[in-house]
């Protein structure tokens, strides 16, 4: 590549909300970032619409995005807080609840919308003069050597750190340039999301059905709207998207055992393949990965976009307390993947064994998981420890 390389501390590849938390947090902690985005930021829309990709932001990580400046500036009529959750096992009896005044807090989390975040991210960016934005960008090569990190763009742009990140994604470029593995194991099975108007007030409640063919989740909106998540095997998925407007409302009412009464379509539905994945490492020579380029959960949990906020938390904080230390140094790396191993294993093992354990005909396992549901259910600190983590 032609060209004299451009010099940061941090190279960030990947603009989604991991690697905008991550460029923000590095920066306003006086770190010169380079943020490496293919596509530019698009504007909110400014019509009434709803965006089908939300999340279930966990209280811990919505300090993280106050302490950002980045949680203030979105609309809070777009933000709904959970204010309970009730999970029901596949006889329809067995019933699991959680209430978050049992553990001394408000909420359990707040469903965003995934363009709302994106959106408060980039501003917040754009008024941050220790990161800069190179977008649209597609990324070319990456070389990482005992001194520093290089990575070359396909308009002959080099830019040099002593660390690259990549936060670009499940698929992610940064993690097959260095050389890390990656174990994928498919779950036979497709998200299917959608937004609907109910007939009932939701309460600020979420609610999820473990189903014989799949895990259904409501997740509220502002006013009387849902987000559902339809963990669906690959079959009866397709089936779902089949149906016309009425029928599928109908069937996802249906579903819920008509919890809100009829409800209405506001966004078509649209699905997305579930997997799990675990990288052999987070961290490679000069490199760390954040997000979903490090690691995939089952939604069941909803803990896809918590987890990566997690990880940019862990490790900003070690990029941030290093002193004289060198940013890529392995051994800094090293504290950093430590850091985060406990928490990721603990929830793709919960995760995985939860759709194995419902998803599953077996007689003997239907009574142990409707059984459980319902003893969890009394055992008060057992339901504490639930909330405590799920809340971080």
């Amino acid at each position: 590549m032609s060209g004299e390389a451009k010099n940061y501390d941090v190279i960030v590849v990947g603009g989604g909300l991991a690697g905008s938390a991550l460029a923000l947090s590095l920066g306003q902690g006086g770190l010169q970032v380079a943020l490496v985005e293919r596509t530019q930021p698009q504007p909110l829309p400014q019509d009434e619409s709803w965006d089908p990709r939300i999340y279930a932001i966990t209280p811990g990580n919505v300090d993280f995005l106050r302490r950002l400046g980045v949680w203030e500036t979105m609309d809070t009529d777009r933000i709904a807080p959970i204010h309970a959750m009730a999970v029901w096992g596949d006889n329809g009896d067995a019933k699991l609840g959680f209430d978050p005044y049992d553990i001394g807090v408000p909420e359990l989390g707040f469903i965003v919308e995934s363009r709302l975040m994106q959106d408060a991210m980039h501003r917040a960016l754009q008024e941050q003069s220790t990161v800069e934005l190179v977008c649209p960008a597609q990324c070319a090569a990456l070389t990482l050597t005992d001194s520093a990190a290089m990575l070359d763009l396909d308009d002959g742009r080099t830019l040099k750190a002593a660390l690259a990140v990549g936060a670009d994604g499940s698929g992610s470029w940064m993690r097959q340039q260095a050389g890390i593995q990656v174990n994928t194991m498919p779950y036979g099975q497709l998200g299917v999301v959608a937004n609907f108007k109910t007939e009932k007030p939701h309460g600020n409640v979420a609610r999820q059905w473990f189903l014989e063919d799949g895990i259904l989740a409501w997740l509220p909106l502002p006013g009387d709207r849902i987000s559902i998540v339809w963990s669906a095997f690959e079959t009866r998925a397709q089936a779902l998207l089949q149906l016309d407007q009425l029928a599928f409302c109908e069937t996802v009412a249906a579903a819920g055992h008509h919890a809100l009464g009829t409800l209405q379509l506001i966004t078509p539905p649209a699905a997305f393949p579930l997997r799990l994945q675990r990288n052999e490492a987070m961290i490679g020579q000069r490199l760390a990965l954040v997000g979903d380029a490090a690691h995939l959960v089952h939604p069941l949990s909803g803990q896809g976009a918590n987890l990566g906020f997690r990880d940019v938390q862990a490790l900003a904080e070690v990029l941030l307390q290093h002193g004289r230390r060198d940013l890529g140094d392995a051994l800094l790396l090293r504290r950093f993947e430590r850091s985060r191993q406990a928490d990721i294993l603990a929830m793709q093992a919960v995760t995985t064994g939860l759709q194995r354990l419902f998803n599953n005909d077996s007689p003997s396992l239907s009574w142990l998981r409707n059984t459980g549901l319902g003893l969890v259910d009394k055992i008060t600190p057992l339901k504490r420890q639930l909330m405590a983590h799920a809340i971080a």
